[in-house]
């Protein structure tokens, strides 16, 4: 649709300016004092010149780019690639019909105008016949003339490059294609089911486990160090029970001694 909307618009533009053009000219001329031909003459030549373009343009050019397309069908059998046969035969009926259309379009201008001239309407009119005419052969020539430099460019690029070899490159390319959208795919995060979401939350568990593991040791840390410090002062009290208690039997022993020597 942006293809066909383009070209509407730059035919628009052309035929706009075109009849800008025209009508400038021919004012300008007048205002000048120039003499420029009745006003009739103008309009015919505009028309004709506008007509001829378009008789010339396009039957012609759908003609020829049916004809290429026939030919790289042609070059696709000849290389053993598959062809839809029934695009092939649209594109050589279009490509006949193209063509058909264009030589009537050419005579029945050519017919028209020469009408114009002879009936007194415009007198320019033979000068638009004749040259619809030499346009029926002429546009052909450089037509063909294009369309062979166009083949000879093509074989040219085919000898470099064979057409086996882009089809397998395309297809290459078509892989990578994928299997980039695929690794893009894995990659992203805002996938739920993408490797890097799930890797992600793989990594958001084992923080929380490393944090909870943390705050344990830290916990069986500072309970150690309590029993430890616990065990420590059990021991500093049973070491001076010990104390306390060998002074006594000391003092027992004492008493025992003195009642003995008594």
């Amino acid at each position: 649709m942006n293809a066909e909307t383009k070209l509407l618009g730059n035919f628009a533009g052309f035929t706009v300016g075109l009849v800008v053009l025209v009508l400038l000219t021919f004012g300008i001329l007048q205002w000048l004092g120039v003499e420029s031909g009745d006003f009739i003459d103008w309009i015919v030549g505009t028309a004709s010149f506008w007509w001829l373009v378009v008789i010339v343009t396009v039957p012609w050019n759908v003609h020829f780019e049916a004809k290429t397309v026939l030919a790289d069908a042609e070059i696709s059998k000849q290389k053993g690639i598959t062809v839809n046969d029934r695009n092939v035969h649209y594109a050589a009926k279009i490509a006949r019909r193209a063509l058909w259309v264009a030589f009537a379009l050419h005579g029945s201008s050519a017919l028209v105008l020469y009408l114009l001239a002879v009936f007194g309407i415009s007198s320019i009119g033979y000068v638009s016949s004749l040259l619809a005419l030499l346009l029926t052969g002429l546009r052909p020539a450089i037509a063909t003339y294009l369309y062979l430099s166009a083949r000879l460019t093509n074989i040219g690029h085919e000898l470099k490059y064979p057409r086996n070899d882009i089809v397998k490159v395309q297809q290459q390319l078509l892989q990578l294609e994928d299997n980039y959208r695929s690794l893009a795919y894995e990659l992203d995060p805002e996938q739920t089911n993408s490797w890097r979401a799930n890797s992600q939350r793989i990594l958001n568990q084992l923080g929380e486990e490393v944090a909870n593991l943390s705050a344990t040791y830290r916990q069986l840390k500072a309970d150690n160090a309590a029993e430890h410090q616990r065990l420590a002062q059990e021991a500093k009290t049973a070491i001076a029970q010990l104390n306390a208690d060998s002074e006594f039997l000391d003092r027992v022993r004492e008493i025992i001694r003195f009642f003995k020597s008594v």
